[in-house]
């Protein structure tokens, strides 16, 4: 018995492995940026956060040096599935302004990437 139940947990966790080597590996971290007007949120991946920075002030100062940067807005979205998710809406260009703040932003819902 021992023997069964130690083969069909390492097939299962062969499998696993490689259904998760077969996924996309990607990594989409998100950004609230605030202003007087309105907040929005975005979405930087892993490339765009090695030319940008890698945290919130890191992007902040990089949108004041460069006077504007093109970024993607996240908004909510429902699934085919119903299951509510951070979904890219419109690529969009945030201006250096005097008032502007970049904070981290955490979600629970699942963020899809964008293009």
């Amino acid at each position: 018995m021992t023997k069964g139940f130690n083969r069909a947990v390492c097939a299962g966790l062969a499998a696993m492995m490689l259904s998760l080597a077969a996924a996309p590996a990607f990594s989409e971290t998100l950004f609230k940026i605030v202003t007087v007007k309105d907040e929005i949120v975005v979405g930087l991946n892993d490339a765009e956060m090695g030319q940008l920075g890698n945290d919130a002030g890191a992007l902040a100062k990089s949108i004041v040096s460069k006077g504007s940067v093109p970024l993607w807005q996240y908004a909510v979205k429902k699934a085919a599935n119903g299951d509510l998710q951070q979904a890219p809406l419109q690529k969009i260009g945030v201006l250096a302004n005097a008032s502007l703040r970049v904070e981290p932003y955490k979600t629970t819902l699942k963020v899809l990437p964008h293009e």
